[in-house]
């Protein structure tokens, strides 16, 4: 069993690995609660960074969908995502492939010794699926991941992660070596829920708009030098923080 020598680097998916793209969420929810996808509206501000149950649900409501029947219908909402990604998966390889220097990043990773996993908002299902697509598995040990099929609130996430690493490697996870790397504010939000150390990727928010939520670094890209770079500066950042507490 692989040991993590470097640390733990936890991955968001929509918007850090692969672009974010919301037709298989209004597809899905179109034909979980029978409404025209013309007729499916998203709540603002409660989409990017939340988990696909929060915005599922909240999305259902927002497109005239009562509560009870909303929160009853994510029930089939799982097995309907699949059957919409799984007709569509050349339309997802073709439109939502895999950020430049993604794979290149996850495999200077593991070269690098570190142990790589994800925290994403989307069912398990739904993230093995487009990872798989894009063609960015191979290096990522999704078994000690965290998803939306695990919790609504995203803040309940990295408890999922370190649970679920002790199991298998049979010692605690180290905060300080254990890094999100994600886009939105939201992963800013969790690393710090967590005391992880965090690394912002400048795909959808500037580097200024992302600077504003104080991640540990910020990279333009996924350009392998530059995020181990960040990596390294956000596990020095934390081990000081370990040091002052």
């Amino acid at each position: 069993m692989v040991e993590t020598q470097a640390g733990l680097i936890v991955w968001d998916v929509d918007g850090t690995l692969i672009p974010a793209d919301l037709r298989w969420l209004r597809r899905a929810v179109a034909r979980t609660y029978d409404v025209e996808e013309s007729a499916v509206v998203f709540p603002p501000s409660r989409v990017h960074g939340y988990t696909d149950q929060s915005i599922v649900v909240d999305t259902a409501i927002a497109s005239g969908v009562t509560s009870e029947a909303a929160e009853d219908g994510f029930n089939r909402y799982a097995d309907v995502l699949m059957e919409v990604m799984s007709d569509g998966a050349a339309e997802l390889a073709r439109d939502q492939a895999a950020y430049p220097g993604a794979a290149h990043t996850i495999t200077a990773l593991a070269e690098h010794g570190y142990v790589q996993t994800a925290l994403t908002g989307n069912l398990r299902i739904s993230a093995e699926f487009k990872l798989s697509v894009a063609g960015l598995d191979s290096h990522l040990d999704l078994d000690i991941g965290a998803f939306g099929s695990d919790a609504r609130d995203r803040f309940d996430l990295p408890a999922f992660v370190a649970d679920r690493f002790r199991a298998k490697y049979g010692h605690p996870i180290d905060p300080g070596r254990t890094v999100i790397i994600g886009d939105a504010p939201n992963d800013v939000a969790t690393a710090r829920h967590a005391g992880f150390g965090v690394v912002a990727v400048a795909h959808r928010l500037t580097r200024e708009e992302l600077s504003e939520h104080s991640p540990d670094a910020i990279v333009s890209e996924l350009d392998p030098e530059a995020v181990l770079q960040a990596i390294r500066s956000a596990q020095a950042i934390q081990s000081t923080v370990g040091i002052d507490r």
